[in-house]
């Protein structure tokens, strides 16, 4: 089960006389990390020079007791020794570890706001900390490996650091300061973009980005998000490059709306392949990228994902934490139709905590919305996947998980499942696996082994094709239903096959069973 940590306000900062920023309290954050590690502050020292000089800074010179002030006295090195640390601290822990994740804030801000990941960062920071963390990301080069210390912020601390800058205007690219020279800016060399490949772009370039947006948003409703996940993850870091340059404001905006897309997707491949705390990074990249394009919509959307995510993880009430955010912070500007979505991920939550009543009118409100929509607006390309088949599929899946309370519900969760498998195109197989678990888990549960056994085969017949860790949990939680009745021969047969496709888990998440 993955766990938050609590971290306690910064005190007050002060200039030291060697011009280090002295926080007069440990840095827990980078002590919880160094203890992972396995290292001693001497081998840290170490490998520090080590890594600065390769990284063109021979120079430095650190020391095993300027390792132990970092840590025992919260000092912050100066440039470049936080990225050096990232770097060191993301190839050991196999999992991206950014500047703020150790403890080290650039911008020295206190309060509340600052315990939770740094949340949230200036408009000037957006491109910098997209660019350096896809940068850690691809840096990694394996797929699937989460470090021991990861872990997950809640969701009431999520929505809490970032609602108030969520409902105020961003300072949009075209009202930012222009810089002459990015290649040599501070900025630039604080956040480590290639100095050879950045370059402005025009809107050719652009219109060439946003199709493959769609190309990567394809694949991964088709084969999940194991398969082009890095290639996403470059994408955007290659866009964050060119974020560093003021472009003219109606091309900085479709960056920016390019690099929220690709934010978001990257997040949700993250999370299909079971990199959780990576995927809330993104989520919540996406959602400030999104807001310093002007679109708020497309942050709130960004947020429902982390939602989606929360109640995956079996935490409902981070979830409805989030949603609030999430529909709060969409504004006026979202369509009938984006409403009607993030009405669903609420509904889901809501079955989750049991609450039917709540739920079935949140479902409600939800139908209204969608056909409300008169389709006179076009919707923006983040949204094109919701359609009919998806609105069924959601209710399915809310009625299914409310079933696990009120087993009367498990007959409607049979009837949109259905409706989402008729209405289901091709391009959708992920989500056509889990309208089979759906139909499947709401059958058991309505005491239909025969129906069941079925629908599960059909779920067996194409998972192996999608490269989807969510397909796999969703399969172990129906897998817990097949207990009641495994006296028949075709459910322990079906049992069996289940055993055997899925991969091995070294530890069950919370409201499933291992198999």
């Amino acid at each position: 089960m993955l766990a938050t940590r609590s971290v306690g306000h910064y005190c007050q900062l002060c200039r030291g006389t060697w011009g280090l920023d002295v926080i007069k309290e440990a840095n827990t954050r980078l002590a919880d990390l160094f203890g992972l590690t396995g290292w001693s502050k001497g081998e840290l020292a170490r490998m520090v020079n080590r890594q600065a000089a390769a990284m063109g800074h021979p120079q430095l010179s650190t020391d095993t007791s300027r390792v132990r002030r970092w840590i025992e006295t919260g000092e912050t090195p100066r440039d470049p020794v936080p990225k050096v640390l990232a770097a060191l601290f993301t190839e050991r822990l196999g999992r991206v570890v950014t500047i703020e994740d150790l403890g080290f804030d650039r911008h020295r801000r206190t309060g509340k706001k600052q315990a939770v990941e740094s949340l949230p960062w200036p408009p000037e920071r957006t491109a910098e900390v997209l660019t350096e963390f896809t940068g850690m990301d691809l840096m990694l080069n394996r797929r699937g490996l989460v470090g021991a210390g990861a872990a997950l912020a809640a969701g009431s601390a999520l929505s809490s650091a970032m609602y108030e800058w969520l409902h105020t205007d961003p300072a949009l690219s075209a009202d930012a300061p222009v810089v002459d020279d990015p290649l040599h800016s501070a900025q630039a060399t604080t956040a480590g973009y290639d100095r050879y490949e950045a370059a402005p772009v025009g809107s050719e370039e652009i219109e060439a980005l946003e199709r493959s947006v769609e190309v990567f948003r394809a694949w991964d409703a088709s084969r999940g998000g194991g398969l082009q996940r890095k290639a996403v993850v470059g994408q955007l870091n290659e866009v964050g490059g060119m974020l560093s340059y003021r472009h003219p404001a109606h091309l900085q905006r479709r960056l920016w709306g390019v690099a929220a897309n690709l934010a978001c997707l990257a997040g949700w491949m993250s999370h299909d392949v079971g990199l959780e705390p990576t995927a809330q990074k993104y989520f919540v990249i996406a959602a400030h990228a999104a807001r310093e394009g002007g679109d708020r919509p497309r942050a709130g959307e960004a947020m429902s994902r982390a939602a989606r995510q929360m109640v995956h993880l079996g935490r409902p009430d981070d979830a409805l934490d989030l949603m609030k955010l999430a529909q709060s912070g969409s504004g006026e500007q979202a369509l009938p139709r984006t409403r009607a979505m993030l009405q669903t991920i609420e509904a889901w939550a809501l079955a989750s905590k049991g609450r039917g009543q709540a739920m079935r009118r949140t479902l409600g409100q939800a139908e209204d919305l969608f056909v409300s929509d008169k389709d006179d607006v076009p919707p923006p390309c983040w949204m094109q996947n919701f359609d009919e088949a998806d609105l069924h599929g959601m209710q399915a899946l809310a009625f299914r998980t409310l079933a696990e309370h009120d087993p009367s519900a498990a007959l409607p969760a049979q009837h949109h499942a259905q409706q989402a498998l008729e209405l289901r195109c091709a391009g959708h197989e992920r989500s056509r696996i889990f309208d089979y678990i759906s139909m499947a888990s709401a059958c058991f549960i309505a005491d239909d082994p025969e129906q069941a056994d079925r629908y599960a085969r059909l779920a067996l017949l194409s998972i192996g094709q999608t490269s989807s860790h969510r397909t796999w949990d969703r399969l172990r939680e129906m897998y817990r239903l097949t207990g009641r009745y495994a006296e028949f021969q075709s459910i322990q047969d079906l049992r069996d096959e289940i055993r055997t496709v899925l991969p091995k888990k070294s530890g069950p998440k919370s409201g499933t069973a291992s198999v």
